[in-house]
């Protein structure tokens, strides 16, 4: 029996309408707007008003999803939600999203995986589809990064915005969707970027926020180092294990984390600018949101379309990293 395959049948993307740009750490912080560009690419972001949950992004990504496939929500059989900065402990904020959208045949969980909570909860996606058993499964990738900054650490504040990005999988034929994927996790890098409070180890307490234990911890040096290194050399991977060469690649979508980043491995790739899909600069780092906003906006602007050889590779907390080599 020939193997089923999953491809991406539409798209979705959302970010806040309050625009944050460099000048707004200018007014406080000692930095500037040249500074940031240069060493993020980053010229603004989008942030959240207060009360707004990283479930509320996705349902704005995922409405926009369903009208564009002309299908309604009752039609989805399965939701897997990639963010680290889910509305609460519990329930999931699949729950919650699936409830928002009226989503009532549907189950679902989160998946946490860092920067690469897309590409892991993409995978699963598929997975489910492949199975036989689900025939339309929502990935999301949604975080509102605004909730866990220290807005006085310039090494980190100025890396994040809010936002949600979205896909669809349905069974497709066997030349069409992922192809293959390559993932990888190593705790040993947990040390380098993480958050230690609200968790059971570090319950909230008065002392946890008094120690600042609530927000993101960076070690940025090692993070560029691992992530410029591992990205490339898995995405590379994943193409020639599938017979391919890097210039079989139509489309690479990196995870947006700092310019310098994907440029480095954009240039360990030999790819050439047109074919490395970049949203950095408008919209910062939004984690689990990068990968999907990309393609929804690669879709949108034509950069993306059906036949083409899609990479997408991502690298974060963990240490987490993986790529996914796509017919879409």
């Amino acid at each position: 029996m020939e193997k089923r395959h999953a491809v991406v049948t539409a798209t979705g993307s959302y970010f806040p309408p309050k625009v944050v740009p460099n000048s707004f750490f200018e007014s406080y912080l000692e930095t500037s707007d040249e500074w940031i560009k240069t060493r993020t690419g980053i010229s603004e972001r989008h942030y959240v008003e207060k009360g707004v949950a990283s479930s509320d992004l996705a349902l704005e990504a995922c409405r926009k999803l369903l009208k564009k496939r002309g299908i309604g929500p009752e039609e989805i059989d399965a939701i897997v939600f990639g963010t680290v900065t889910p509305d609460m402990m519990y329930p999931s904020s699949a729950c919650l999203l699936q409830d928002k959208l009226g989503a009532k045949n549907a189950y679902g969980f989160d998946v946490s995986a860092g920067c690469c909570g897309f590409v892991f909860s993409y995978t699963t996606g598929v997975m489910l589809v492949e199975s036989g058993r689900y025939d339309k499964v929502l990935v999301v990738g949604a975080d509102v990064c605004t909730s866990f900054l220290d807005m006085n650490d310039r090494n980190t504040c100025v890396l994040f915005g809010d936002g949600a990005g979205a896909v669809l999988l349905e069974p497709a034929g066997p030349e069409e969707g992922m192809l293959d994927t390559i993932q990888h996790v190593d705790g040993s890098g947990g040390k380098y970027l993480y958050m230690a409070g609200g968790g059971s180890l570090n319950p909230t307490s008065a002392e946890t926020v008094a120690k600042n234990l609530h927000t993101v911890h960076q070690e940025g040096r090692e993070v560029f180092k691992h992530a410029v290194t591992k990205m490339a050399d898995v995405a590379v991977e994943v193409v020639e294990k599938n017979g391919f060469t890097l210039e079989d690649v139509d489309l690479f979508v990196p995870h947006q984390a700092n310019i310098r980043i994907i440029e480095s491995v954009a240039k360990r790739m030999k790819l050439p600018k047109e074919k490395v899909m970049i949203n950095i600069d408008k919209f910062g780092n939004t984690t689990a949101a990068t990968i999907p906003s990309c393609l929804d906006q690669a879709v949108e602007t034509g950069r993306l379309k059906k036949g083409d050889l899609v990479v997408i590779a991502s690298f974060g907390a963990g240490f987490t990293w993986g790529s996914a080599l796509i017919r879409w």
